[in-house]
């Protein structure tokens, strides 16, 4: 008796369990690939009048974009702020704060702008975000912009009086003294270094230092006005890190800088002593100053895209170092995260070590409820009327994640064509953690110089010449590192003056294979009914709309931020159809695919030839001023400034994708299979369905591969270069080659987008091929071919 009513108890326990979970799970919000949808933030100043007329809403000003300026955990919540872009005295804009059940508050104290600044102030207690102050019990105070006006991006400690003062500066280089208990302000500065669009600013070792990451004037500016530096006197000075000591100003670099911070992060410098880090970039590489001690160094690291490339540098919101649990740090710069060791330091620089490849527009990243936690800048509306309304979103995931993204590859130098000394170390060039290295020479003088590659092996500044390698007078030559070479950082010397390059290729780690995640999606090759949709990001409201075009019909309806589908809404097919007409954007002739923009023509592999029987969409903006290209099975990368001549693949698919866009954070394609059932990634209903990710679920549909020709028995004009033809970002290349005559051909590389060099010279001979296979690990950004005599010839690339 007494055992079946214990049995009887622990049924009813288990049936009671189970329902709870059963509740759990039915109230816990959705979440697709690290987003929850109900997270998305919008704007709420939409051109209202303009979309009755045309369905576009303006796109500048209030509501033009919406990223995620600044995240931070405080007083139990994670609060973040959205901006617009250029709006020093307000917008639509949020403050925002997300509790432990992801329930969201819109503070009513909210007054908008374009921050990014944010900063944890110990002694009162406070969260300093934007123009608020937080308390430890979510109490809110505000700065109106009335009493000071800006973009403000960073919130830095005081240098005479850091307990009770802070310094604020601004995107146009205004610096201001704000009292953290009675929130008076004093204007400093209006415009004390040269630069535009202030990032980054923070004080270690008695020295306060600001980051300018671009040169596009807001006003016009005199040398007059500054108390340091002069206006640009080359194409080179752009942006600035500068510092003042409480007296006097100093320029340190004329170069684009975003970030400044130390192993104090947010909270400040931990003593006078901690050093001070600051990321930027130049036409080379990206830049890493270390001020250690009291003086400044500068290492090189790779870029990983050139979208963030721009004279203004508005494409670069807000790379950031930033500690995310554990103990770690993370730094993101140019689309490559790094682990990044806190001990960063001059004896002791190991340990920076890449993390991935991404396509994420990343303004901010941190660590909450043991998760990290990253911000964007993604769906807007400048320049993109295929969106209805600027929208951003989180990720949540955990340092694994990020691994699986995509693999380390970049490239940089520490020389681009410039005057080298004899026997001047370069900068140090990190090396560690990256898989294959190929290092790329040009020197231009009239002898022979020897470059000598150095190694700090384990980053304590202590240097060894590894390899000494001679280019000759006037000539290019390349070196692949073996796949056993150890060490953390590279430097070169040369033993004569000349004009030089030193330019690295790194090709990461790549998905072989297609994950299960995009079975839902329909093959190219695949004999099915499939799920036609051309989809946006709505404006009139905060849905998807969905134009269903499969077998000729028509019908449109709009998704929730449940994902479901929805039923009498207002009928925007007309609408739809103006807005998302597909047009194709590239053309395909018997060698390979051909696009041109305003940077120059080039080639691309081809991929199946079904593509060219369905229209589907081929060019989209999909994260803030980037494009993606899907061409023939395979997706690209371009910058909305860098255009084709910069282009870098990132998965060749083979699905039949109609259509794509990012919607609450989430990447959407359609092309579903019409007979699809739902598995975390596919939602539908019986007549319709979309693919929901994440933008950088995308490196997990494989790596690039693909084949095509530069030429295919094409009449051929002695020393007429051929068009050049994508090369970096595929990881094993091979190619073929013949001619109807005896005729010399060579292939020339560009490593660096600045022109061409002589690779290899193949003699062939009249109806023979030679097939060559490049040295693994060797890459450079575009290949192309050139005969020494009129003939008839075939030049095909495979990339496998």
């Amino acid at each position: 008796m007494k055992t079946n009513l214990i049995l009887k108890f622990g049924a009813l326990m288990s049936a009671a369990i189970f329902t709870a979970q059963l509740t759990f799970a039915q109230t816990k919000p959705l979440q697709v690939s690290g987003v929850y949808p109900h997270l998305a933030t919008f704007n709420e100043s939409w051109d209202k009048q303009n979309w009755l007329k045309q369905g576009v809403a303006k796109s500048y000003g209030d509501g033009g974009e919406n990223g995620i300026g600044a995240i931070t955990p405080w007083a139990g919540k994670l609060w973040m702020v959205t901006y617009s872009p250029h709006m020093p005295k307000g917008s639509s804009d949020k403050l925002y704060s997300i509790d432990n059940n992801l329930n969201v508050t819109i503070h009513p104290e909210s007054i908008g702008g374009t921050p990014a600044n944010r900063m944890i102030h110990k002694e009162s207690n406070q969260l300093i975000t934007s123009n608020y102050f937080i308390d430890n019990k979510a109490n809110i105070r505000v700065i109106p912009f009335s009493v000071m006006p800006g973009r403000m991006t960073s919130t830095t400690r005081h240098l005479t009086d850091p307990a009770n003062m802070v310094y604020f500066y601004d995107m146009e280089g205004m610096l201001y003294e704000v009292n953290v208990h009675t929130l008076a302000v004093k204007k400093l500065f209006n415009k004390p270094v040269p630069g535009w669009h202030g990032k980054g600013a923070y004080t270690a070792q008695k020295q306060l230092v600001v980051a300018n990451n671009g040169e596009e004037a807001v006003f016009k500016l005199t040398k007059d006005m500054l108390e340091a530096g002069d206006l640009p006197k080359n194409e080179e000075e752009k942006g600035v890190l500068a510092s003042w000591d409480g007296k006097t100003w100093k320029i340190i670099e004329r170069r684009q800088f975003t970030d400044v911070t130390g192993p104090g992060g947010i909270y400040g410098s931990p003593n006078d002593k901690s050093p001070l880090w600051s990321i930027g970039w130049d036409k080379r590489s990206v830049i890493l100053k270390l001020l250690d001690g009291g003086k400044w160094y500068t290492y090189r690291l790779p870029k990983a895209a050139h979208t963030y490339d721009h004279r203004g540098g508005w494409y670069t919101e807000w790379p950031r170092i930033r500690e995310v649990g554990n103990g770690k740090m993370l730094m993101d710069m140019h689309g490559m995260m790094y682990d990044f060791p806190k001990t960063f330091s001059r004896n002791n620089s190991s340990g920076i070590t890449p993390v991935n490849s991404h396509l994420r527009y990343i303004p901010d990243f941190c660590s909450w409820n043991n998760q990290i936690v990253i911000s964007t800048d993604e769906t807007t509306v400048l320049e993109n009327p295929m969106a209805g309304r600027a929208q951003s979103n989180l990720w949540f995931g955990q340092w694994n994640d990020l691994k699986t993204w995509g693999g380390a590859t970049g490239w940089g130098g520490v020389w681009d064509n410039d005057e080298v000394k004899a026997n001047v170390p370069s900068d140090a060039f990190l090396v560690n953690g990256f898989e294959k290295k190929v290092l790329h020479f040009d020197q231009k003088s009239a002898e022979p110089v020897r470059f000598t590659i150095q190694i700090d092996k384990t980053g304590n500044n202590k240097w060894e010449n590894y390899k000494t390698i001679t280019v000759a007078a006037n000539t290019y030559q390349y070196f692949v590192f073996p796949a056993d070479f150890k060490g953390t950082w590279v430097r070169i010397t040369t033993d004569k003056n000349c004009t030089a390059s030193a330019f690295f290729h790194f090709t990461g780690k790549m998905h072989d294979s297609q994950d299960s995640m995009f079975n839902t999606l329909a093959g190219i090759d695949e004999k099915m009914k499939v799920n036609d949709n051309l989809i946006r990001p709505s404006g009139y409201n905060k849905n998807l709309q969905v134009l269903n075009i499969s077998s000729g019909k028509k019908q449109y309806q709009e998704v929730d931020e449940k994902l479901s589908f929805l039923s009498n809404t207002p009928d925007s097919t007309a609408q739809m159809e103006k807005l998302l007409t597909l047009t194709k954007n590239y053309t395909v002739d018997d060698a390979s695919v051909i696009i041109k923009d305003k940077t120059g023509t080039f080639r691309l592999p081809k991929g199946s030839s079904q593509y060219e029987l369905f229209p589907y969409r081929d060019k989209r903006e999909v994260e803030s001023e980037r494009f993606m290209m899907n061409i023939k099975g395979t997706f690209y990368e371009v910058g909305r400034e860098s255009g084709f001549s910069a282009i870098r693949p990132v998965t060749t698919h083979n699905k039949k994708i109609v259509d794509f866009c990012t919607w609450r954070g989430l990447l959407v394609m359609s092309g579903t299979k019409q007979d699809a059932k739902p598995d975390g990634h596919y939602f539908g209903n019986q007549t319709n369905g979309l693919w929901y990710g994440g933008i950088d679920d995308l490196w997990k549909m494989g790596k690039p591969v693909g084949e095509g020709a530069v030429w295919k028995n094409t009449a051929v004009k002695s020393n007429n270069p051929s068009l050049p033809y994508l090369m970096t970002g595929y990881d094993q290349k091979k190619v073929s080659l013949m001619a109807d005559k005896d005729v010399d051909i060579t292939l020339e590389v560009d490593f660096d987008l600045c022109g061409f060099h002589p690779y290899k010279t193949f003699s062939i001979k009249a109806g023979e091929t030679i097939n060559y296979t490049f040295p693994d690990g060797f890459s450079a950004h575009w290949v192309r071919a050139i005969a020494n005599k009129d003939c008839q010839s075939t030049v095909t690339f495979t990339y496998y």
